[in-house]
């Protein structure tokens, strides 16, 4: 197939487009290689991608309308996977007009350009911070997520109903994926993990909030590309006896679905440092401080709606995947090395 990856140059886009390419399909990858964190990493990520002649990549903004439309126009895409978004829960407390510029904005420029390109199915991210106040555990996709606790979720919970929108006036086939804490090589340098590692490396104290009182569903990046693709090879359906009166937030009469795509095995912060610290071979100093504003305390994902969908759940354990991202670091940064 001939497929469109948005978010190229990012964390999982890098991964998705590796195994797309790896089965046989051409692939174009688009990113804007924004700042918000080291450009030389993103450029490193498609430095791989570029060594296969069925991938070729597109500097663009999808919150340029005019290159996204001429985009689909040139290229005829069968499918599209939808990765590209500003990131980050904190950082959108003081930057909210970038995430609906790129997350809103974006992600219907991505939906129109689907629509006049008759695209046979759109796969986007989504994200487990929908579930935002939500205490019941796991989060499962069948409970009403009307409660997000950050601009992120918030635009988040946006794509999905946009994407319903689409699903319902247009036939088109969408399916939105709620990702659970991604971590693992080419990963993020936000992310908490990737700044825990940095700062044991270097004989710096580590930030832990909510004085380690939080559990995360960790996923590790190659549980979660194995997911997107099989459901990008799954297009949902119409489902006729969709129940109106007592409607599913996951599912629809129109071509639309939701899925977690989680581990189901939270982890305790404090577990998961110390699982750190042994691959590292070194103690990390901690530095206790409260919960963030935008923070969640848990995540746990219900995951028996994807596996019954695509017989595939996340299985790689934390030790496993820590292990793999700790000599990935050590190999792109050449630190700590012992």
């Amino acid at each position: 197939m001939k497929v469109l990856v948005t978010g190229a140059a990012g964390f999982i886009g890098m991964h998705v487009v590796e195994r797309l390419l790896a089965r046989g399909d051409e692939v174009v990858g688009v990113d804007n290689l924004n700042a918000y964190y080291d450009v030389v990493l993103k450029e490193a990520r498609l430095s791989r991608l570029a060594q296969h002649s069925a991938f070729q990549f597109a500097k663009l903004d999808i919150a340029d309308a005019d290159a996204v439309g001429k985009l689909f126009r040139r290229e005829g895409f069968q499918r599209v996977v939808h990765l590209a978004a500003q990131a980050g829960v904190r950082y959108s407390l003081d930057n909210p007009l970038i995430y609906v510029q790129s997350n809103v904005v974006g992600f219907v420029n991505v939906l129109e350009g689907c629509r006049h390109g008759n695209v046979e199915h759109l796969v986007y991210a989504s994200s487990s911070s929908i579930y935002g106040g939500n205490k019941k555990m796991p989060f499962s996709e069948h409970d009403n997520v009307d409660h997000p606790i950050s601009l992120y979720a918030a635009t988040k919970k946006c794509n999905e109903l946009t994407a319903h929108t689409y699903s319902h006036l247009f036939g088109m086939p969408t399916t939105g994926l709620r990702f659970f804490t991604v971590y693992g090589p080419w990963g993020r340098p936000d992310m908490s993990y990737f700044k825990f590692t940095k700062a044991i490396l270097e004989g710096r104290p580590i930030e832990v909030f909510n004085h380690g009182k939080m559990q995360r569903d960790f996923t590790y990046v190659d549980d979660i590309v194995e997911g997107v693709v099989r459901v990008l090879d799954r297009p949902p359906r119409a489902q006729p006896d969709f129940d109106a009166m007592n409607p599913d937030p996951a599912s629809s009469s129109a071509p639309y679905r939701i899925y977690n795509i989680g581990s189901h095995r939270p982890v305790d912060l404090m577990t998961f440092i110390n699982v750190l610290e042994e691959a590292l071979g070194r103690k990390a100093e901690k530095e206790l401080l409260p919960l963030q504003d935008g923070d969640v305390v848990a995540t746990n994902a219900q995951t028996e709606a994807l596996q019954a969908a695509i017989g595939f759940v996340p299985a790689t354990s934390i030790t496993e995947g820590i292990g793999r991202f700790v000599d990935w670091y050590r190999s792109y940064y050449r630190a700590g090395l012992r």
